[in-house]
């Protein structure tokens, strides 16, 4: 697979409130299941770009730094001890979040995938391979804005684990070769401005950096 793997991606599969700190700092039950939405491909952008383009539409917009899988071949309904044998490999990525969509509309019960969707909301870095990797059950994963860190915690403590995202969520939809699941950002997400520098890492071997710009 080539560095712009993204490229040929069909698509963008998120993992919501997936982190037990979460859960811990707002006193909120663990879900029956995984909080699954979708993100078009035309939010991704790659480490070839150094800006996140925000529309002014938006007033809160929010970085979540995480861990990505990159599928590797078509599976559906796999098991979770099939379902590792279904992955190519790894990003880092960044999931910008539009909170005033998602404040208003999850209270009514609303769709709240435009806060999830703006061109640019997806940056990810090259493909990791697993050798490179290493356990992708305990990895760190950071964020900083501005230089200060925001988030700092490890793949260990997700919730629901990355086979039990691929099983759960092939039961529903076929999953395609460069379909990316996004496994869910640590407590600490929080918002950025108009000229904040964000840098974000898998450990202390993949890093990315990008300018917000409000457009």
């Amino acid at each position: 697979m080539s560095r712009n793997f993204f490229k040929s991606t069909r698509k963008i599969i998120g993992a919501g409130v997936n982190y037990k700190e979460i859960l811990r700092i707002t006193n909120a039950a663990k879900p029956d299941n995984p909080v699954i939405f979708f993100k078009p491909i035309s939010s991704l952008i790659s480490t070839d770009d150094d800006t996140i383009k925000v529309p002014r539409v938006f007033g809160h917009i929010n970085f979540e730094a995480e861990l990505g899988v990159v599928i590797g071949k078509r599976c559906n309904n796999v098991s979770q001890d099939q379902a590792m044998q279904y992955v190519a490999g790894y990003c880092l990525a960044l999931d910008m979040t539009g909170m005033d969509f998602i404040i208003d509309a999850r209270p009514k019960g609303l769709p709240w995938c435009l806060g999830k969707g703006f061109d640019t909301s997806t940056p990810v870095s090259r493909l990791i391979s697993a050798e490179e990797l290493g356990d992708p059950a305990n990895v760190r994963v950071w964020c900083k804005v501005n230089e200060q860190m925001k988030q700092d915690d490890s793949t260990k403590n997700l919730i629901f684990s990355i086979p039990e995202l691929i099983a759960f969520t092939s039961k529903f939809m076929t999953l395609e070769e460069n379909d990316l699941i996004l496994t869910g950002t640590p407590a600490g997400a929080g918002p950025v401005k108009d000229g904040d520098v964000l840098e974000c890492g898998l450990g202390d071997f993949i890093q990315m950096k990008f300018n917000v710009k409000n457009e």
